[in-house]
């Protein structure tokens, strides 16, 4: 049936197409494709014993144990990603400059030496400051004091934040690395090594008091009431390109850190906090003994202040002394409060009270100016 003409859709068959036509325009664009959520990739400068996905001593532990990030952010809208590091320190900035971190807790030396190697990233919190540092002896060794190193077979984890606080401590007693035979090695190791005698001491950190325990070292040295320039630090950070893309889960991410700091501030959450932290294979008893004496929030505090600035700067200019970097670190511009202080004032926080700032010397400021 050759030229037949198709006959034309009659007016109500046309009206139906029509609105057909037009729910389904609607629907196409007033329905948004659902966006990918934002994978948000945290690291930690350590791991728990026997490679346990925890960190301790630091409020960001807290924030990964207690899942203070969970409320955040709504459903859909980011995919957060911890990762631990054997390798502290020199590890964490290796997957920076790979580009596989967005945020991660470090320590002062080891973010120097990324910043003196180019790496982009900015100090948005601190998180676990002043912490102790230990010098564990064999018995077999004879050692008594930080003088009796000399000449000495010494275990030390460099790279980390250990190191220049090793080194101020030597030097208050006298010494340099040049006197010290050290050896370099992480934390199982380096206890591996006492309790077989290759070594004669180790500096380390409050998990060395378990030696003493068990009789393997004494603690003959540690840094509690001693300069507080010779404690270390640990802050978190982030990439300047993640912080340039998403400035406001930055904001969320240090807010939920500020909220865990205030919990862990409290001294009524005191045993809870050391339980949490505990989570890492550390005995709790560990924890109780560093803490003794130190009011939580002294080293719970998520403020950046001229304390902390000031002991970044020594430590930039102690890293470039001896050798650690090649080129001078500037600190300026590196810090960025106004997250955390954002935070405390969305959270109506008297952190005048519970966080006073502190000036380069470590004194309190008085009514807490900056």
């Amino acid at each position: 049936m050759t030229g037949m003409r198709r006959r034309p859709a009659g007016p109500k068959l046309a009206a139906i197409l029509a609105v057909g036509f037009g729910v389904l325009t609607a629907f196409v664009t007033t329905t948004p494709a659902r966006a990918e959520p934002v994978e948000v990739r945290i690291g930690f400068a350590q791991i728990g014993v026997g490679n346990r996905e925890y960190g301790s001593g630091n409020t960001l532990a807290v924030v990964h144990a207690g899942d203070y990030l969970r409320d955040a952010f709504p459903e859909g809208e980011v995919r957060l990603r911890w990762s631990f590091f054997k390798g502290a320190g020199p590890a964490v900035n290796e997957a920076i400059a790979n580009g596989q971190l967005d945020f991660a807790l470090q320590g002062d030396l080891p973010s120097i030496v990324g910043r003196a190697n180019g790496l982009e990233t900015r100090i948005i919190a601190a998180s676990g400051i002043r912490s102790n540092l230990y010098l564990a002896a064999t018995p077999a060794s004879g050692i008594t004091s930080v003088e009796d190193l000399r000449g000495r077979k010494v275990a030390q984890f460099r790279g980390t934040n250990l190191q220049l606080a090793t080194d101020k401590v030597l030097a208050a007693h006298g010494l340099g690395e040049r006197d010290v035979k050290f050896i370099n090695m992480d934390f199982p190791t380096a206890t591996a090594a006492l309790a077989t005698g290759d070594i004669d001491a180790a500096f380390g950190q409050a998990d060395f008091l378990g030696l003493e325990e068990k009789g393997i070292a004494r603690i003959v040295y540690n840094t509690k009431g001693d300069d507080p320039a010779f404690t270390r630090h640990a802050h978190l950070l982030v990439t300047r390109a993640f912080e340039a893309k998403h400035p406001e889960i930055v904001q969320k991410i240090v807010t939920g850190l500020v909220r865990a700091a205030a919990w862990a501030s409290d001294e009524a959450n005191r045993e809870e906090l050391f339980r949490i932290w505990g989570l890492s294979g550390v005995p709790v008893g560990i924890f109780r003994a560093d803490f003794d004496g130190t009011p939580l929030a002294e080293r719970s505090t998520p403020r950046l202040d001229a304390f902390l600035f000031a002991r970044y700067a020594d430590q930039a200019e102690a890293a470039r002394k001896h050798g650690l970097i090649r080129r001078p670190v500037d600190i300026e511009g590196w810090f960025e409060p106004r997250y955390v202080e954002t935070a405390i004032r969305d959270l109506g926080i008297d952190a005048d009270r519970l966080w006073p700032r502190h000036d380069a010397t470590g004194a309190v400021i008085a009514g807490g100016g900056s």
